[in-house]
């Protein structure tokens, strides 16, 4: 039995978590960094919490005696991206990372495509408006010192602490979210912008609702991929795990 450690915290990685520990050729460790209260988790063993950086993740697979991992974090998650990389490259574990395809834009988009979230505050400082950040809570910061602008932020679970953003509302909601909701916030809030990363996967209601209502979209790009294997669906990540 192949003992697998997988990082998780996306809808994806918990799906490949649950088929893969279903299966008698594979012993599946979830990691999450719990961040999120109450995630859904996968039936099979989890662990939560941060691994003290790339040298406490090598110590973790280490003592585990982790023959694999599957990296499926969220593709905007550089950190645990990096550490996994070094740790692995460092024991000669083989590594996959599984990542979703990016979103195109589609006919009648209208997106300004930028590198990083400062680019994006960057834009807005330039084009002050009433802008929809579905960016992460922690991101926001970069956000502060812009002038002019209005803005309505979502959050999983209510922020601890005071507000970040001098002008903003908050909206406390859990996705998945439709297009008829994202349309109606959107329109109740008069947005102007949406700002978003480019996670790829099924969260393309806002993208359409902005579509729709002719609302410009500041497309973050994600960060570049390290070098090592990549898959962009559940069957390639079984495949590539069967093989090592």
């Amino acid at each position: 039995m192949t003992r697998v450690l997988l990082l998780g915290g996306t809808k994806d990685a918990r799906a490949l978590a649950e088929y893969a520990s279903g299966l008698p050729q594979f012993d599946v460790i979830y990691s999450l960094a719990g961040v999120t209260k109450d995630p859904k988790l996968p039936d099979c063993t989890v662990r939560q919490g941060g691994f003290g950086g790339a040298s406490g993740l090598q110590d973790y697979l280490k003592s585990e005696h982790i023959e694999a991992v599957i990296d499926a974090t969220h593709p905007f998650a550089a950190g645990i991206a990096a550490n996994a990389h070094d740790a692995c490259k460092a024991l000669g574990l083989p590594r996959l990372k599984f990542q979703r395809p990016a979103w195109p834009p589609e006919p009648g988009d209208a997106w300004t495509q930028v590198p990083t979230i400062e680019a994006a505050a960057r834009h807005l400082a330039d084009h002050p408006c009433t802008a929809f950040l579905t960016i992460g809570v922690k991101e926001l910061a970069a956000f502060e010192a812009i002038k002019g602008c209005r803005y309505l932020v979502r959050y999983i679970h209510a922020p601890d602490g005071g507000a970040s953003l001098p002008n903003w509302d908050v909206v406390i909601d859990r996705g998945p979210f439709d297009l008829g909701n994202e349309t109606a916030l959107m329109q109740k809030y008069e947005i102007q912008a949406l700002v978003t990363k480019n996670s790829g996967g099924d969260g393309t209601a806002k993208l359409t609702a902005a579509r729709g209502l002719s609302i410009p979209v500041i497309m973050i790009d994600r960060p570049p991929l390290l070098a090592g294997d990549v898959v962009e669906t559940e069957a390639g990540a079984l495949a590539w795990l069967e093989n090592h």
